[in-house]
């Protein structure tokens, strides 16, 4: 069992940056994915960036170059840079990461940080 805990949310200017970030229970060498979702007021969940062990960073369209992910191996941390924050990130961010083993996929939520972005 893996828990993940995250951190770094908070109220921001529109403009402003945060950075978000992932504590994992485990080595984050043991993952294959790792990312960040998030989930606004009457949205979708839907998947900000993803790095995938062994590959590195992969980014949905809408965010990229401006959301970067980064893993800290040493600290088995994710992170998520957050820049030029809009309000319409405002939104519960969640970290994400499954394992392969034995061919079945094991996967874990956080329970979220969330980020509001005012006007």
């Amino acid at each position: 069992q893996v828990q993940l805990k995250e951190s770094g949310g908070g109220l921001v200017q529109s403009g402003g940056s945060l950075r978000l970030s992932c504590a994992a229970s485990a080595s984050i060498h043991s993952f294959n994915h790792m990312r960040w979702y998030r989930q606004g007021p009457g949205k979708e969940r839907e998947l900000v960036a993803d790095f995938i062990e062994g590959r590195g960073p992969n980014y949905e369209e809408g965010f990229k170059g401006r959301f970067p992910i980064s893993v800290d191996y040493a600290k088995n941390a994710i992170h998520l840079q957050l820049n030029n924050l809009k309000p319409e990130d405002t939104a519960l961010y969640y970290c994400y990461v499954d394992q392969l083993y034995d061919g079945r996929q094991y996967v874990y939520w956080g329970q979220g940080t969330q980020v509001t972005v005012s006007s």
